[in-house]
């Protein structure tokens, strides 16, 4: 079974997408959304300035704001799969030890 996206995943992946000046479809397609989280979650992006509309050319388009939260989702995105593999690693330490003081 597949891993799901957290919430942060869910808007850097759309904002990876507006980056490239996109339709409400490309987005929902791109990243992988239903049209009911999609619509859910560029009302959320809009209201924190993250992403425009530009009516003109009836297209997403990603805001300074946006690009930031971009590269501090990039560190962050880093930073937490080496924590990740660090805790499954402690994990499978713990297994071992436990299995060494069992009375089994």
């Amino acid at each position: 079974m597949g891993s799901y996206r957290r919430r942060l995943d869910i808007v850097a992946d759309i904002l990876l997408v507006a980056s490239r000046r996109a339709r409400k479809t490309q987005i929902m397609y791109q990243a992988n959304l239903s049209y009911k989280l999609l619509t859910k979650y560029l009302t959320e992006i809009r209201k924190a300035y993250l992403i425009s509309f530009e009516r003109k050319e009836r297209c997403y388009v990603l805001t300074s704001k946006g690009q930031e939260f971009l590269e501090k989702y990039k560190d962050y995105s880093r930073h937490n799969k080496h924590v990740e593999k660090g805790l499954d690693d402690v994990s499978v330490k713990r297994k071992v030890l436990e299995e060494l003081c069992s009375s089994r």
